[in-house]
């Protein structure tokens, strides 16, 4: 059997959770085979990531405990979209909360879904040179330590299990291709 039209229509649609950075939604949905079926989706409202390059090619991460696993994670500087702000005005404000530098060449590397079978969020990938360091204020219980590494130590470090984000992982193998123009 051939499908042509993989779209889902919406019969129903429940926000069965509101929270501050989520909600979720149970959908009663019609199949291509005019069949139906459910789907839990998580809706968010998007973030920004950048990967911070300085002068002498080094990229600043963070390092920081996340619940969710139960881990120490090293992550690239990011953050929620908060209501009516931008990709760029975000990945700004994030890089200089967590990291404490501005970045004074930012371009947008491209956009994509973190986990497109059960929730909407995307993430811009941003890179950033001519850093300038400004003073760190990270948001209220937000405890993070600033991380240098350098190009040479990528590729270990997501093989040895040490950084194990996604966002960061594409964001570094992304930039060792370096054929970006900043």
């Amino acid at each position: 059997m051939i499908i042509i039209n993989f779209n889902e229509e919406t019969i129903t649609s429940k926000t069965v959770f509101k929270g501050n950075i989520l909600n979720l939604k149970v959908k009663k949905v019609k199949l291509p085979d005019n069949s139906q079926g459910s789907r839990e989706i998580i809706e968010h409202s998007g973030g920004a990531t950048i990967i911070p390059v300085t002068t002498d090619n080094n990229i600043i991460m963070v390092k920081q405990y996340r619940k969710a696993p139960e881990e120490i994670l090293l992550e690239l500087p990011a953050g929620k979209l908060e209501k009516g702000e931008s990709p760029l005005e975000c990945v700004k404000r994030e890089l200089e909360e967590e990291t404490g530098y501005r970045a004074h060449n930012i371009k947008k590397l491209f956009s994509f879904y973190t986990s497109p079978g059960y929730s909407n969020e995307i993430l811009h990938l941003f890179i950033g040179e001519q850093l300038e360091f400004t003073s760190r204020n990270p948001d209220p219980g937000e405890f993070i330590e600033r991380i240098i590494i350098k190009p040479e130590e990528i590729m270990d470090l997501i093989f040895d299990g040490k950084i194990k984000d996604s966002k960061t992982i594409i964001g570094l193998l992304y930039f060792l291709r370096g054929d970006y123009q900043c």
